[in-house]
């Protein structure tokens, strides 16, 4: 793969190859690669690289730094070190050509090589200037400060002075990305500001969506950061852009770290907890010179990870006891907190009142205790952006449930209530039942479905937690995109088993292939004064436009 960011084994352009092995064979495999690049850089007579290499649970992540307008030659290297050492130790019987390989790699880094756009990342950084480069465009400055050109149509002369940046806050972590987004997106819109936004869901500009789809990635970060007429940006970051090419962009003001859980684990790079967090921490780099850093004090992998940061911290919390809390406060550090059901905002001995949780609507009256916290991560990296105590308030009281769809909103249909969540790993699972527990209610039905890749311990985990709210009815979607995998109805039996062991009956148990199946079978079942739960695996956008058409309020 192509490297265009700071990642996890080094901030600089390059390739990197992943290798599962084991152990031992990455000791074995680390220092044959390394001879066999040498070995063709040096038949290209290419610049001096940087090697590096890192271990991981399933197996080694093995680069080289490379010109920014090499990185396709790059990987061909690699690729081509790769059946090289692959030969020497055995694993494969016939020996790739070192020759051939020599002369197709220097024809495609000829085509690929752009002077020009290398003289102007030169100049840039001679003027201080901030650059963003694709394989299509190259930008100077930011937002409201910036240029975009073809890298094959770079100008001759330009006035530096014209180009400068815009604040930048990035936000990654596990649960309540999208949502502390959203928080901070509308606050800063209340702010006044343009305000360009990353995410999940779109890359937009204030109202205009730009594009649909899953733009956490720095593609979806340059792409918000070259639109003209914005003032601050917010990148959501997730973990797959995040090892597929790092990092978007060298320098921002603010990184928001909200908490780290099980998600996505068992991929490469991020197969238990302290590699998700070595990747969620890359962010943080960001910053560490020029911004702050604001990270979760009940998170325990964040605050053991932050005695090696040398940066700005800032903190959030819900408990105003917290050990972390206090010593930093005491020592004149930044936090934000919930005392009593007030958002307070704490600098040293001086403390400021925010709102209180129940004035923010999607908290529910303060019941969704996550979006508390979602809310104070937003307060803490808005303020490091520029907004004012009397914005934020601002924001946090006129965010609606519409303008956080698929994230814990509530409905009233006829006189039972629906909850809808995208809820998809155990914490975040675990926070919406606290929430649907306390919502009163006549009788619970919960519809979910559960993705294959999940293990079986999970699913049964998931299955007890569902139960213990009091439910009287499940009705579970096979989701048959979601197998990953298994064979059909492989989950839904486990789901099923674990439910009849935790008490249930075999009536209070159904099976439909959609989820809105299952949705539409559950609202059958409502009465008044009942709730009905809905994990939305497959996404929420069709349900909720289900629920509209039901004149749902």
């Amino acid at each position: 793969r192509r490297l265009t960011g700071p990642s996890l084994i080094f901030d600089e352009p390059g390739s990197i190859l992943d290798v599962s092995c084991t152990p031992d064979e990455a000791d074995r495999l680390i220092p044959v690669w390394a001879n066999h690049v040498a070995r063709i850089l040096e038949a290209l007579d290419w610049p001096s690289a940087r090697f590096a290499s890192l271990k991981l649970r399933g197996g080694v992540s093995l680069a080289f730094s490379a010109s920014i307008d090499a990185l396709y030659a790059a990987s061909e290297i690699n690729e081509w070190a790769w059946a090289a050492s692959a030969f020497e130790l055995g694993e494969l019987t016939e020996e790739p050509d070192f020759n051939e390989a020599v002369e197709a790699i220097r024809a495609s880094a000829g085509e690929e090589a752009n002077d020009e756009l290398m003289w102007l990342i030169d100049e840039a950084a001679a003027h201080g200037k901030t650059l963003l480069w694709d394989d299509d465009f190259v930008s100077v400055g930011l937002g409201r400060g910036s240029k975009t050109w073809s890298v094959r149509e770079i100008p001759d002369a330009f006035d530096w002075d014209e180009f400068h940046d815009v604040p930048i806050g990035i936000v990654t972590g596990t649960n309540g990305k999208t949502t502390s987004v959203r928080f901070a997106f509308h606050i800063l819109r209340v702010a006044g500001q343009n305000v360009g936004l990353s995410s999940t869901d779109w890359i937009a500009v204030n109202d205009k969506v730009l594009d649909r789809g899953d733009w956490s990635g720095p593609g979806g970060a340059r792409a918000v950061l070259r639109e003209t007429d914005v003032d601050v940006a917010i990148l959501e970051t997730a973990r797959g852009g995040l090892l597929r090419r790092g990092l978007g962009v060298t320098r921002a003001d603010a990184a928001l770290i909200t908490n780290i859980s099980e998600d996505h684990l068992g991929d490469f790079g991020s197969e238990d907890l302290d590699e998700l967090l070595a990747v969620k921490w890359i962010v943080s780099r960001a910053v560490e010179e020029s911004g702050r850093l604001i990270l979760n004090a009940e998170d325990e992998l964040s605050r053991a990870k932050s005695h090696d940061y040398s940066g700005d911290l800032v903190w959030f919390s819900l408990d105003p006891d917290n050990d972390t809390i206090l010593s930093h406060t005491r020592n004149g550090g930044l936090a934000f907190v919930l005392v009593g059901d007030e958002l307070v905002k704490i600098e040293g001995a001086t403390r400021e009142a925010i709102c209180r949780s129940d004035e923010i609507p999607i908290t529910l009256g303060g019941a969704a205790r996550h979006n508390v916290a979602n809310a104070l991560a937003a307060a803490a990296l808005t303020w490091c952006l520029g907004a004012s105590l009397t914005d934020i308030r601002s924001g946090l009281i006129t965010m609606v449930q519409d303008e956080n769809p698929g994230r814990c909103n509530l409905y009233d249909v006829d006189g039972y209530k629906v909850l809808i969540d995208f809820a998809h790993n155990p914490a975040a699972m675990s926070a919406l039942f606290d929430m649907a527990r306390a919502i009163p209610a006549k009788r619970r039905a919960l519809c979910f479905g559960q993705a294959g890749d999940r293990t079986d311990d999970l699913i049964r985990e998931l299955a007890r937690d569902a139960w213990a709210i009091g439910l009287d009815n499940v009705i579970v979607s096979e989701l048959a995109a979601y197998h990953r995998g298994r064979e059909h109805g492989d989950v839904f039996g486990i789901i099923r088993d674990e439910l009849l062991e935790c008490g249930a009956a075999d009536s209070q148990i159904q099976h439909f292939e959609e989820e809105m199946e299952s949705f539409m079978a559950a609202l059958d079942w409502a009465r008044p004064g009942d709730l009905v739960i809905l994990l939305a695996l497959g996404g929420a956008a069709a349900i909720q436009e289900q629920l509209k058409a039901m004149g749902a309020k």
